[in-house]
This record gives structure tokens, sequence and C-alpha cells, in this order.
């Protein structure tokens, strides 16, 4: 007998590894660089370099491979994908390959007795928890780089700095949400960021966003940054555009200023929305830019230079 686990690690996998370590190395990486990426050895990388492990022909022609391949190469060329999210997400692809699928296909061709009988597999769920927290830290990662690769962007950050944010879909609490520690600061014209993005490291800009989807808007993602009318104004023209009372607690006022401006959230037209104070004594003026994902908010802020 031979399991699909088997066909797993005898047929996908070597193909898979194969055609990721040729992305790679077309993308720049050294061969210890593909290596430490794939978490194999540099003569399995140089066999793989030299076509001394055999592919399976459907495996690298299957497009979802290929996109699979091209995507998770392209994550971790960018630093946008760390090993485990790289791992996450080729575990869920060979999970739904298993379920009549490729993989089943190539079961059932090692095991003809299987074609005759009514077998399910149970598989991995796709929709995992780890794997939503690694798409909510990749578009967090993606968002900084959009700002911090933009010339003029420092001179946004508020002086109680800047951060990048996004939370889960089911997020109830800041750490839910995934932020950069300590904020984004300006150091001398170049926005510098303290460190690897996390879960439950913010906890201003976290509340605002938290609390503008208690009061029903659907954004994920959020950018604080410095005030000035001429920006608000800016942002007004293309998103609902709310004030909110700095001398409250945050995640009151925020909740309560929504539903007095009765910006249409329950249209759903508050994916995006812009949320502002003007100051008080010793609390600096900030706007905050809300959107689908920490990308989205962070283009949107980017489209202001």
């Amino acid at each position: 007998m031979k399991f699909i686990e088997e066909v797993v690690v005898d047929e996908f996998l070597p193909t898979v590894r194969s055609m990721l370590a040729e992305d790679l190395r077309d993308r720049g990486f050294t061969q210890l660089e593909v290596a430490d990426a794939l978490g194999i050895s540099q003569s399995a990388v140089s066999k793989y370099a030299h076509g001394e492990v055999a592919r399976h022909e459907r495996v690298v022609t299957d497009d979802r491979v290929r996109e699979l391949v091209d995507r998770v190469g392209e994550g971790l060329a960018a630093g946008d994908l760390t090993p485990v999210a790289a791992l996450v997400e080729i575990e869920v692809l060979i999970r739904r390959l298993e379920e009549g699928d490729l993989l089943a296909d190539l079961h059932e061709e090692a095991m003809p007795a299987l074609s005759d009988a009514d077998v399910e597999f149970s598989v991995h769920d796709p929709d995992s928890g780890l794997r939503e927290r690694e798409r909510v830290l990749g578009s967090v990662r993606r968002g900084l780089r959009t700002l911090t690769n933009a010339s003029g962007f420092a001179g946004l950050i508020p002086n109680v700095g800047a951060n990048v944010v996004e939370c889960l879909d089911d997020a109830t609490t800041v750490d839910d949400v995934a932020a950069v520690p300590g904020r984004l600061v300006d150091v001398k014209g170049q926005a510098m960021v303290p460190g690897e993005p996390e879960f439950g490291v913010s906890e201003h800009v976290a509340s605002v966003l938290l609390a503008a989807r208690e009061a029903g808007a659907t954004a994920r993602g959020a950018v604080n940054l410095r005030y000035d009318p001429a920006t608000v104004e800016t942002l007004a023209a293309s998103h609902p555009t709310v004030e909110f009372d700095p001398e409250r607690p945050t995640r009151e006022a925020v909740a309560d200023a929504i539903s007095a401006a009765n910006v249409a959230v329950t249209e759903g037209d508050a994916e995006t929305l812009v949320l502002y104070q003007t100051g008080a004594v010793g609390v600096e003026p900030i706007v905050y830019v809300l959107a689908p994902t920490a990308a989205d908010a962070a283009r949107i802020v980017r489209g202001l230079l």
C-alpha cells in the first residue's frame, strides 16, 4: 500500500523545492541564500540546479503550483513572507490538492484499487489562524516598504511617531492587531523602522482602528500621520472623513464621532475612512487613514506625497 503522504514526499515536494530553488536563483539568490530560505542543504540546492532531482511533469505544469511558486518566491525575495509563512502556503495547497484533485489522482495511479472506492481525506483548514496571522504580518511589511521607500514620507510622521497596523478578521483587542514595535520615527529625514511587525505592540493606533470597527467600519488596516488641515482636505475629497474628540477615551470618542457623523458604514462605504483630531493640552493632533489592509492604507498615504 502507498499513502498519499508518500506521494507528497516522493513526487510533489521534490518538484516544488526544485521549482522554488530555480525561481529564487533567477531572482538573484546565492546558493547559500536559497538553502537558508528553503531549509535545505547547499548540496541539495546544487542537485536541483543541475537537474539531478527528477520533477513530476504533472506537478510542474499545474497552474496552481506554478502560481504558488511564483508568489512564494516573490514573497521570500521581497521579505513579505517568512519561511513559516511560505511553509503554510505550500501546506494549504497540498491539502487542497489531496482532496479529489491532483495529488488524489496521483495517489490513485499509485494505488489503482482506490479508484474503485469512494475515498475522502481529511484536510487541514485552509483558512487557519496561523495562515491569517502570517497574511496580516505580510500586509504590514508591504505597507512599511511602500512608505519607507517613498521620498518625503518622513515629513508626515508625527512627533509621537507613526505606525502601520492591520487586524485579524475577528479582532477584539490590541493583541489581535499587528504593528511595528516602538513606532516609526523621523531620523534626519528618513523613516526608521525599529523592528519587525508583531501582534499586540500597538496601543493607540490599534485602539483607533478597533473603535472604528466597533462603530461598523470594515477597515482592517491603518496608518497615522501628522495633522495638517490641507492633508485632511485632500483626503476628504475621496474618503469619508470624521473628526473626534481627543480629550475623551479614544475608543468611545471614535465610535461616537462616527455615529454622529452618520458616515455610511452600514452601506459598506467605510472600507476606507479618515479619522482625525486637532489636539488638546498634551495631545498632539493626528490623522488616521483606515483602509481594507495596511498595504492599502499605506498606498493612500503615499498618494499624498
